[in-house]
C-alpha cells in the first residue's frame, strides 16, 4: 500500500469518532420516567420474566439481534498471526458489513488467548449475551477444535465464517457452473488446491451437495494427500486419496473442477488445457489468484472461471452469505447453524444468479445485459435481493431440520420485515460508485486550491473515480500537494492564467461572445471572464475537454452558478432550475427537492421543480413517491402557501396521471403511510413509501436536511444541481473531503447519463 493510501486509511478510521461502529439508544430516554423504566425500579421487570424462562431475553432484550464477531487475531485477512487488538479493526469492519446488509447489531470481542481449550472456556462464558457468534481470523487447525468445541457446548448460531463462508458461496457459485457445462455434481472430478480451513470446510459442503468423496483429490504445500503420506493430521486423513497422483499437475490432469484456496500463480495454462471438457476453475487466492483471468480466458474458450476479486466476472465474495445466514438464524431464534441450513444458503444464492437482474444491478456494474450465463454464475455483492432470498432459505431450513425455536408461517410477510428493515440505504450510493468506477469521467476542479478539493480529487483518481483535472498556479498547487502529504502524479494541472492557455482562453471566449451577445456581453468581457476558474472550468465542460465540473468549497452559489447558467445553459423546455439533495437514514433513502436555488417559488416554479425532481429520481432507478409539502393537509387551509400547492398537485394529476404525487401534507403523514391511509385512504399514493420530499420553499428545504445532518440523524449527499445542460455541481462551501467525493460520484454518474442520451 502506498504511503498517501495508508495514511487515507488511517485518517478514515481516525476522524470523528474513532472505529467504524457505535451503539445507539433504541428506547426514549429524556425524561424521569423513561429512566426509571430503563434501569431502576423497572428493568427488575423483565429480569424478573427471564429469569423464570430464559427465552423471554428475545423479547425484552437486544439478544435476538446480536451478533458477536470474535477473533484471537491469529489469522487475521492476509497479516497472519498480528494478535488480538491488532485485529479489532478487521472485526469492526465485519460488524459494519452485518449492519448495513442485515441489520444485525455486532460487538466485536478480541480475545487475547491461543490456547483453544481457555479461548473456548472465555467465548461459552460470554456467550449468554449473544443470538449469534461469528468466529473470525483463527487459524486452522486450532480453528476447527474451537468451532466443534463450542457448537457442542451452545445453543446459539455459531460459525467460523472463514471455513463456511467461502464454501457456501462456492458451493452456490459450483452448482450453476455444473449447470452450464452440462455436468452432474456426482460425476465430477475436484481438485482442491490448499487444505487450510476454508478448503476442508469446502470439500465437506460439495459433499453435502452431491459430491463423492473419492472423487476429490486435495493438495497442499507438499503434493496431493494421498494415502501413501505419513505426515498427515487428522484434518487432512479425510481427504486422503488413494489415486496414483503426487503433484498439482498431475491431479488437474481430466478434472472438471479446480478450486483454488492457496497462493497466487500455481495453476498453469498448460494445466487448465489438460482438464476436461468446459472446466470449471475457481482461482480464490487475494488478492491475487492461482491463475490470472487473463491467462484463464487465454488458456481455453470453455473455460468458466472465478475468482474472489471484484474486478472481474464471478466474484466468489463471503459477503453474498453471512450477513443473510446469520438474519435467517437469528430470526428464527436456531440453536446453531447445520449443514442442511449451509445448503439451503447455497442453493438458494445459486437460484437468484437465474432470476432477471434488476435495474439498480445493472447500473451498478455497468452491465446492462448481465444474465445467468458462464460470466455471471452468482450474484453481485450489491444484489437488493439476496438479503430477502437467502434469509428466508436459512430460516426455513432451520424450522424444518428441528433447530429453530420459533417458527414463522407467513413467508411473504417475513420478506416484507426484512425489506422494511433495510430500506434502499446507502446501496444506491454504492451501485452508483460502482458505475462511476466502470466508465472514468473526466472532471474539473475548478477550486483545487481548497485543501479538501485537493485529497477529494487523490482518492477519486486513486479509487478510478473519476480522472481529476485541476485548476490553479502549479507552482502553488505543489506547495499544497507536497504540505498535505499527497501524490497527484499523472494528474492534469492546468493554469488557466498562464500565456500557454491564451488560444485555448480566446476560444472558450469567443463561444461565450457567440453565445450571449444578444444579451450585452462582448468578446473582450468574455475573454475577461476566462481568467475566472469558475468561468474557465466550466466552458472545458461545455468545448467537450472535459466532461463535468465541481466548484463551489469557496465561492459563493449566486457566483458560481451565474457562469453555468451563461456557458451551458438551461435545459430546453425548461423555466427553472433547482437542487436537489439524497438524505440517507435509518429509514431509508430520500431526496429532498428544492434545498438549493428558489427562494419563494410561484405554483409554476413549484410545479417545474416537482417535474424535474420527478425525473431525476428516476435516473437512479429509483420510482419516485412524491409528496408536496406544507404546513396543511389536503384543504385544512383555502389560502397562502397551502392552497398553491393543491393547485399545483391538481395540475399534475390533470397533465401527468402517470406520477405518483399528492398534497398538500404535513411531513409526518408524508413518512407514515399508516397514519396518512388511516386519516386519508384516497391519497393517490395511499399505503406507499414516499421516497422524494418537495418542499414549499426553500427556507424549509434547506433547513430540513441541514438539521437533519446536523443532529446526527442522517447522511445528507448534495445538492445535486438539475436543468443545466451539462453536469455542473456547486458544493456547500463548508464540504467536508467525503461530500467533495460524494458529488464526484454524483457528477461522473451525471456525466455517463448524459453522454448515454438518458437526460433530455
Amino acid at each position: 500500500m502506498s504511503s498517501n493510501r495508508k495514511g487515507e486509511a488511517l485518517q478514515y478510521h481516525a476522524e470523528g469518532r474513532p472505529g467504524k461502529i457505535q451503539v445507539i439508544p433504541t428506547k426514549p430516554y429524556t425524561t424521569q420516567r423513561d429512566l426509571a423504566l430503563a434501569y431502576s425500579p423497572g428493568v427488575a421487570e423483565p429480569c424478573l420474566e427471564i429469569e423464570k424462562d430464559p427465552q423471554h431475553a428475545y423479547d425484552y432484550t437486544t439478544k435476538g439481534n446480536l451478533v458477536a464477531v470474535i477473533s484471537n487475531g491469529t489469522a487475521v485477512l492476509g497479516l497472519g498471526d498480528i494478535g488480538a487488538i491488532a485485529g479489532k479493526p478487521v472485526m469492526e469492519g465485519k460488524g459494519l458489513l452485518f449492519k448495513i446488509f442485515a441489520d444485525i447489531d455486532v460487538f466485536d470481542i478480541e480475545i487475547d488467548e491461543k490456547d483453544p481449550d481457555k479461548f473456548v472456556q472465555v467465548v461459552k462464558a460470554i456467550s449468554p449475551t449473544f443470538g449469534g457468534i461469528n468466529l473470525e481470523d483463527i487459524k486452522a487447525p486450532e480453528c476447527f477444535d474451537i468451532e466443534e468445541k463450542l457448537k457442542a457446548q451452545l445453543d446459539i448460531p455459531l460459525m467460523h465464517d472463514d471455513q463456511h463462508g467461502t464454501a457456501i458461496i462456492s458451493g452456490a457459485a459450483l452448482i450453476n457452473a455444473l449447470e452450464l457445462a452440462g455436468k452432474k455434481i456426482e460425476d465430477v472430478k475436484i481438485v482442491v488446491n490448499g487444505a487450510g480451513a476454508a478448503a476442508s470446510s469446502c470439500a465437506s459442503l460439495y459433499i453435502h451437495l452431491g459430491a463423492k468423496k473419492e472423487n476429490i483429490v486435495m493438495v497442499d504445500s507438499k503434493g496431493v494427500i494421498s494415502v501413501r503420506r505419513k505426515d498427515l493430521n487428522d484434518r487432512k486423513k479425510p481427504f486422503a486419496t488413494a489415486l496414483n497422483v503426487d503433484t498439482l499437475e498431475e491431479a488437474v490432469k481430466g478434472c472438471d473442477v479446480f478450486l483454488g484456496l492457496s497462493v497466487a500463480n500455481v495453476l498453469t495454462k498448460e494445466m487448465v488445457r489438460s482438464m476436461a471438457d468446459n472446466p470449471i476453475v475457481f482461482a480464490l487466492a487475494n488478492p491475487e489468484p492461482e491463475i490470472s483471468y487473463d491467462d484463464a480466458m487465454a488458456s481455453r474458450p470453455d473455460i468458466i472461471f472465478a475468482t474472489g476479486r471484484s474486478d472481474y466476472p464471478n466474484q466468489v465474495n463471503n459477503v453474498l452469505g453471512f450477513p443473510y445466514i446469520f438474519r435467517g438464524a437469528l430470526d428464527v431464534r436456531a440453536t446453531g447453524i447445520n449443514e442442511e441450513m449451509k445448503v439451503a444458503a447455497a442453493i438458494s444464492i445459486a437460484q437468484l444468479t437465474k432470476e432477471p437482474v434488476p435495474d439498480v444491478v445493472a447500473l451498478a456494474y455497468d452491465d446492462a445485459k448481465l444474465s445467468y450465463g458462464r460470466n455471471y454464475i452468482i450474484p453481485k455483492p450489491l444484489d437488493p435481493r439476496l438479503l430477502v432470498t437467502v434469509a428466508p432459505a436459512v430460516a426455513k431450513a432451520a424450522i424444518e431440520s428441528g433447530v429453530a425455536r420459533k417458527t414463522i408461517t407467513d413467508w411473504e410477510e417475513y420478506k416484507d420485515e426484512l425489506r422494511g428493515r433495510m430500506g434502499i440505504d446507502n446501496r444506491l450510493m454504492r451501485s452508483l460508485t460502482e458505475m462511476a468506477k466502470k466508465k472514468s469521467k473526466r472532471i474539473v476542479f475548478a477550486e483545487a486550491n481548497h485543501a479538501n478539493m485537493l485529497k477529494a480529487a487523490q482518492i477519486a483518481k486513486n479509487e478510478g473515480l473519476c480522472i481529476p483535472i485541476l485548476l490553479g498556479n502549479e507552482e502553488r498547487l505543489q506547495k499544497l500537494i507536497d504540505e498535505l502529504e499527497l501524490d497527484m502524479t499523472g494528474v492534469e494541472i492546468i493554469n488557466m492564467r498562464h500565456d500557454r492557455e491564451e488560444a485555448r482562453r480566446r476560444r472558450y471566449a469567443q463561444a461565450l461572445a457567440n453565445k450571449r451577445q444578444r444579451d450585452g456581453m462582448t468578446y473582450a468581457e468574455a475573454y475577461e471572464k476566462m481568467y475566472d476558474r469558475n468561468y474557465f472550468g466550466i466552458a472545458m465542460v461545455e468545448a467537450g475537454e472535459a466532461d463535468a465540473c465541481l466548484t463551489g468549497t469557496y465561492t459563493k452559489y449566486d457566483d458560481a452558478i451565474k457562469p453555468a447558467i451563461e456557458i451551458v445553459g438551461i435545459r430546453e423546455g425548461l423555466s427553472h432550475i433547482a437542487g436537489l439533495n439524497i438524505v440517507h437514514n435509518k429509514l431509508g433513502t430520500f431526496f429532498f427537492s428544492d434545498t438549493l436555488i428558489n427562494n419563494h417559488p410561484n405554483a409554476q416554479t413549484l410545479k417545474d421543480i416537482a417535474l424535474l425532481t420527478h425525473k431525476t429520481v428516476q435516473l437512479f432507478n429509483i420510482t419516485p413517491v412524491m409528496a408536496m409539502l406544507s404546513y396543511s393537509n389536503f384543504g385544512e387551509r383555502n389560502s397562502g402557501s397551502p392552497a398553491m400547492v393543491r393547485g399545483v398537485v391538481a395540475d399534475i394529476h390533470n397533465e401527468r396521471p402517470d406520477i405518483l404525487i399528492d398534497g398538500e401534507m404535513q411531513v409526518n403523514y408524508a413518512l407514515d403511510k399508516k397514519l396518512r391511509h388511516e386519516m386519508f385512504p384516497f391519497s393517490k399514493i395511499d399505503n406507499m413509501d414516499v421516497n422524494t420530499l418537495i418542499f414549499p420553499n426553500l427556507s424549509s428545504a434547506n433547513i430540513s436536511y441541514k438539521m437533519m445532518l446536523e443532529i446526527g440523524m442522517s447522511e445528507t449527499i448534495g445538492p445535486i444541481q438539475m436543468g443545466l445542460k451539462k453536469p455542473i455541481h456547486i458544493l456547500n462551501i463548508e464540504s467536508s473531503v467525503r461530500d467533495i467525493l460524494n458529488m464526484v460520484i454524483i457528477a461522473a454518474v451525471d456525466a455517463i447519463f448524459e453522454e448515454e442520451g438518458k437526460i433530455e
